[in-house]
This record gives C-alpha cells, sequence and structure tokens, in this order.
C-alpha cells in the first residue's frame, strides 16, 4: 500500500435542531473492537443551515456506455461540497478520461457543469504519469492515492483512491441536482473507448430537508474488493 507523506483532515459541520443518532454496522463475519469519540456543541442553529449529507454508490462494473452515478435523486435547496471516489482499473489503457456532470435546476440533456476528464477534476493531468509511473499528491483540497500497484504504469488492477472537496467552490442548487462521472479511456488510434471499471464513491452535500430516500446499501458480497 502506497500512502502519501502528508495528510489532511476535513471536518464537516453536521448541525441538528432536535436530536441527532450514531450508528455503526459490522458486515465482517467478525466481531471487531471499535473505538470512538463524538464531540458536539450545544448551541443555537440558525434557520437557514442545511443539513449534512453523504451517500455511498458502486458500479462494479460500471455498465457498458453508461456513466457511474454519483448521487441523483436531490431534491430542495443546497450545495454540493465533496466528492470521494475509488476506481479499481479491470481494463490495460488509460482510463481517466470519464467528464463529471452537474445536472442543476431542472437540466435534462445537458448539465450546467461538465468536467474535461476525471483527472482534471481531481487535480491532476497527463495522465498522472511522471517518468512513466502514476503521481500521487495530497493537498488541502484535493488528491489521488495509490492503494494498488502492479507492474506497468497502464496495466490492469491498478487501484486508485480520490478527493476533491469543494469548500472554496461549492456547487450550489436552488432545486435538484444530480452527479455523474463517465467511465472512458483511449482506444489505438485516439477515439474515446467506453470502459467497465469498478467505481465506488461517496457524494458529500448540504440540503435542506425533506431529503429522498436513500438507495439500499449492497450486500455484503456485493461490496467486497477482489
Amino acid at each position: 500500500m502506497e500512502l502519501s507523506e502528508a495528510s489532511v483532515l476535513i471536518v464537516w459541520e453536521m448541525p441538528f435542531r432536535k436530536r441527532c443518532r450514531i450508528t455503526l454496522e459490522n458486515r465482517h463475519s467478525e466481531a471487531i473492537v471499535c473505538f470512538y469519540q463524538i464531540n458536539y456543541a450545544l448551541t443555537d442553529v440558525g434557520s437557514d443551515l442545511a443539513y449534512f449529507h453523504a451517500q455511498f454508490r458502486r458500479s462494479n462494473p460500471v455498465p457498458n456506455q453508461q456513466a457511474h452515478t454519483l448521487v441523483d435523486g436531490i431534491r430542495g435547496q443546497g450545495h454540493y461540497v465533496g466528492t470521494a471516489m475509488a476506481v479499481g482499473v479491470t481494463q490495460n489503457g488509460w482510463w481517466g478520461e470519464g467528464e463529471i456532470k452537474f445536472y442543476i435546476d431542472g437540466d435534462k440533456e445537458f448539465p450546467t457543469i461538465c468536467g474535461t476528464g476525471t483527472e482534471d477534476y481531481f487535480g491532476g493531468a497527463y495522465n498522472w504519469d511522471v517518468d512513466g509511473r502514476y503521481t500521487t499528491y495530497t493537498t488541502p483540497f484535493l488528491g489521488m492515492h495509490l492503494v494498488s500497484r502492479p507492474d506497468g504504469l497502464y496495466k490492469a488492477q491498478h487501484r486508485h483512491a480520490m478527493y476533491r472537496w469543494h469548500i472554496m467552490d461549492p456547487i450550489r442548487f436552488e432545486n435538484d441536482l444530480r452527479v455523474t462521472i463517465q467511465d472512458l479511456g483511449w482506444r489505438g488510434g485516439g477515439p474515446y473507448l467506453a470502459r467497465q471499471d469498478d467505481i465506488a464513491s461517496v457524494a458529500y452535500w448540504y440540503q435542506t430537508l425533506p431529503t429522498a430516500p436513500f438507495p439500499a446499501l449492497p450486500a455484503k458480497e456485493h461490496l467486497e474488493i477482489i
């Protein structure tokens, strides 16, 4: 396992007005000891403060010629503040040309915000390639780690972990929001190649209530990394 030399701590404020409940679920076949600490403050919460949300989704594999959905069904007013994403590269070749798309306030076919590529959204360029190797980095608002690096820059079974925190550039919405990212690489000779990699993500946002129901968390077998 490779980790960058620096580490970054992001603290998301989670305002509540009446009550708060925190639960943990162990899906492992064996009992696990867990240590925890909860810090909170009882103070006035303004009427205009939105609630914090985080949603996990996984496409394993991404359906052929379809995008991975980071979040969908958001209704209400709020702002999108971050993306954490893991990619298990299942095919040889470069994989990071997928555009992230933010469909805001009634967008249909065309999104209000359309990125230029996966590596660009997470703060990289030119395939993260320095001297024939993927190069990792950590900054306060974005980064890319490698958690598995087989031999060869563009060989299958690389596993990447990336993050982008929209602290300085929150993406605001008034009525609704949907976020997707393509799974694209290059075909020989230059055309885009629709890939079917393993993509998992957590989307972070604040919004007013009520919250639309979240999709059910997949079974343990579907969450396993093989």
